[in-house]
């Protein structure tokens, strides 16, 4: 459907602009006359393809974290939420974003509360965010609560980046070793390979070996490349069903090096999501709900289920945490505690700070693990390569 923009006035003369998208400018103006707003101008908006096509409709969270930081800060000087809207929307660089404050913006002109502006933007503004503004525009602490949305969020895209930063290196060095491998394979054993097949004589079973992968490189190289991508394609897809992200959620935590690190980061999200809504008043069921959807990980979001089923007969929290495999004793009996003695947000910030310096142990463990393994794995395999290289020549000087 084509997008309209309008120029009207407000009952009390107050000039406005906004986009609707609408079948016609009939209905534009159908609609405009339902809000009793003086209609201006409408001009349809034509739009390239090219540039809808290749505009990025992500937001960083960064610059998430800036815009519920500085609206925070305006709204507890005074500063009007229109007002407020208007100067973020001219300092945003990002095309995007500043697209989307632009329409809040407008919809809060109409009349439109904060919170349900956001929802209009689901890919930029999750159901945690919103929910906290709706409660925050309920209980009149729309600063805070917009405070604490940004603090959330530093603390978990803080998190977020140790563990990226934890991944990047053995990956980097995987990639190169593999690189290196398939180079050595593909230009250097085809040139001992041509002059081993002049010697006519029988070659050892690990040259022979070596000499029938890089063959198989040489001649089907684009086939394998095409299988690993049919391959990591097809369990992305997987991954997007129920079965299959429960399957990998599983995996992920029994991992030998990584599983720890991930079930860490799992219980530390956890504990904070919920300990920063509970804290900002959002009702118990509803955060459970909420935690279960961000938390990024089937296999707590099916211990969440279980918690919302006790929690709506009226027992406790800290029931099915002890039931799963996921949480351990210290962290279910602490959730008891907070549970009995009212404390239970209080809690769970302590569960998650320590569990955050728990990641950071385990980034700096994981890097000195993985070092070593990583050197040794190069080491085994560089050298099978050159031993597999040079034993006919060995054998051909000991025959000599």
């Amino acid at each position: 459907m084509p997008t309209f923009k309008y120029a009207a006035k407000t009952v009390d003369a107050r000039s406005i602009t906004g986009k609707m998208v609408a079948d016609s400018q009939s209905a534009v103006i159908e609609e405009l006359r339902k809000r009793k707003l003086t209609i201006i101008s409408i001009n349809e908006i034509k739009e390239s393809s090219f540039k809808i096509s290749f505009q990025s409709k992500k937001v960083k969270q960064e610059d998430l974290v800036i815009f519920s930081r500085q609206l925070a800060t305006m709204i507890e000087a005074g500063i009007p939420i229109l007002q407020s809207l208007e100067a973020l929307q001219e300092q945003m660089t990002q095309p995007y974003f500043k697209t989307v404050i632009t329409t809040i913006r407008d919809d809060i002109q109409l009349g439109s509360s904060l919170s349900t502006a956001f929802t209009k933007h689901p890919n930029v503004f999750d159901v945690l965010f919103t929910n906290m503004v709706r409660v925050g525009e309920t209980g009149g602490v729309l600063s805070a609560i917009l405070d604490r949305i940004a603090s959330y969020m530093e603390k978990t895209l803080k998190l977020k980046q140790k563990v990226q930063a934890a991944m990047i290196y053995p990956a980097v060095v995987v990639t190169m070793a593999m690189l290196i491998t398939v180079l050595l394979l593909v230009k250097v054993v085809p040139t001992f390979a041509s002059i081993y097949a002049s010697f006519g004589r029988e070659l050892p079973g690990p040259t022979q070996l070596l000499i029938n992968i890089s063959s198989i490189l040489q001649h089907q190289l684009p086939y394998v490349i095409a299988g690993i991508v049919i391959i990591v394609f097809l369990l992305n897809r997987w991954y997007k069903t129920d079965r299959g992200a429960l399957a990998i959620d599983q995996i992920k935590l029994k991992l030998p090096i990584f599983g720890d690190l991930f079930r860490k980061v799992a219980i530390s999200r956890f504990s904070r999501t919920l300990a920063t809504l509970v804290q900002s008043g959002v009702p118990i069921l509803e955060s459970l709900d909420i935690v279960g959807k961000s938390i990024g990980n089937r296999v707590i979001e099916m211990v969440v289920a279980d918690i919302k089923t006790n929690v709506r007969e009226g027992e406790s929290i800290a029931g099915p945490l002890m039931k799963s495999t996921v949480f351990p004793p210290m962290v279910t009996r602490m959730i008891a505690v907070g549970e009995k003695s009212g404390q239970l947000e209080k809690m769970l910030t302590k569960i998650a700070e320590f569990y955050d310096d728990q990641v950071d142990a385990a980034v700096a463990g994981l890097t000195s693990i993985i070092e070593p393994l990583i050197i040794g794995f190069l080491g085994i395999v560089v050298g099978f390569i050159v031993i597999a290289l040079f034993l006919p020549i060995l054998q051909i000087t000991q025959i000599v």
